[in-house]
């Protein structure tokens, strides 16, 4: 049958469907399979080159379905995925669709976060290339949520498709037009004062928006983990005071972005957005302070210049912004204020940037070392005088 061809892959059985099945060669179809897969075994069925199945080639398929529990089908287009999403197949057999290939290079950076970089790939769409190859868990979860935040309220772009994007995976969104925060505070100075006004305005809608309970991650029990990974590392007493510190922040269901930086803040057709939704989650705002600090400040304390390279504006008009952004949500111009909460976000940024040096082997040479040293000097410090995370 020419629709159909069967391959003996190793302890696999991959099944290959081309052009068109219907009732007419569905049961020609189904004599292929009865002869040439065994009742037995894994299934891999290919159609990459599928163009249409009937209900009558769906049968057939479910035959195969019902004799082997091991069945995935791959490269599915998104017409075919539309019938099988339509009939239920999906929900009795892993489905994989077909990606379209995306080439980013030479294409302007317009964003860097934690787990991918947004490339502008035309006038009107954007694509987040994941730096994580095995990475269409998160980006479906990263849709999940976006989609949860733009249902409660938070202006947020969602991703319209999926593509391969050299050995790894993108999801693609429509900013038309959008320009972020980095890019207008380094091209922009006079436009400063309103990018921190937004910035502080979008970041307190953020935190009053209530989330259903078990929608979304709580931040504090990744922040423990953080803080258990450091016991290894530094003294037992600034460990429990660290770890009773952040046990003691109290549990809320509302929202926090988890990499809310000017990066990850848009501005499209007079609407601030915000993107790179994959770390939302829920807790007490302090905990979102502590990465904010770190991708203002702590990252680059002991390397100044390569601010440039993630926001592309310098240290010290990082420095301000972030510290005006806290005035502004907190409502107060008292230094000793915003210096306090300061300090309580340094305790949570640098139990964080420890963790993570140290696990991108930061022990292994003198920089790295240098790094940690001083991190760790200014946790210690910080913890010895701090009796509560709150504020």
């Amino acid at each position: 049958m020419e629709e159909v061809r069967v391959e003996k892959i190793e302890n696999c059985i991959k099944v290959l469907l081309k052009g068109r099945i219907d009732s007419t060669n569905a049961p020609e179809f189904d004599a292929v399979i009865k002869e040439s897969v065994p009742d037995d075994g894994d299934v891999i069925i290919d159609a990459g080159e599928l163009e249409y199945i009937s209900s009558a080639g769906l049968r057939v398929i479910l035959h195969i379905i019902k004799k082997h529990k091991n069945i995935k089908m791959i490269n599915v287009g998104s017409e075919i995925y539309e019938i099988l999403d339509m009939t239920g197949f999906n929900q009795m057999m892993t489905v994989e669709k077909a990606y379209k290939q995306v080439n980013v290079e030479g294409c302007e950076v317009i964003g860097k976060g934690a787990n991918g970089t947004l490339y502008r790939i035309d006038k009107d769409n954007v694509v987040k290339v994941y730096n994580d190859p095995n990475a269409l868990d998160d980006i479906h979860h990263e849709r999940e949520v976006a989609r949860l935040a733009l249902v409660l309220g938070i202006p947020t772009a969602i991703s319209y498709d999926v593509v391969k994007v050299g050995d790894s995976y993108g999801s693609v969104f429509e900013l038309l037009n959008a320009k972020s925060f980095s890019s207008i505070i380094a091209s922009e100075p006079d436009k400063f004062d309103w990018c921190v006004d937004e910035f502080a305005d979008l970041l307190k809608k953020i935190h009053s928006t209530e989330v259903a309970p078990g929608k979304l991650p709580r931040i504090k029990d990744t922040v423990l983990k953080w803080v258990d990974f450091t016991k290894d590392y530094i003294d037992d007493a600034h460990y429990q005071k660290l770890k009773a510190l952040v046990e003691a922040v109290p549990d809320t269901d509302f929202m926090i972005h988890g990499d809310y930086h000017t990066n990850n803040v848009e501005f499209q057709n007079d609407e601030v957005i915000l993107i790179d939704m994959d770390t939302l989650a829920v807790g007490h705002p302090i905990f979102e302070f502590g990465s904010i600090y770190n991708a203002f400040v702590g990252f680059y304390e002991l390397d100044k210049d390569s601010i440039l390279d993630f926001l592309g504006y310098d240290f010290d008009t990082a420095d301000r912004f972030y510290k005006k952004v806290l005035a502004k949500y907190l409502e107060t111009e008292d230094e000793n204020k915003i210096n306090e909460v300061i300090d309580k976000a340094r305790i949570i940024g640098y139990t964080r940037l420890i963790r993570r040096s140290i696990r991108r082997g930061a022990l292994e040479n003198e920089q790295g070392i240098k790094k940690i040293e001083f991190w760790k000097k200014e946790l210690f410090e910080l913890l010895d005088v701090t009796d509560t995370l709150n504020f």
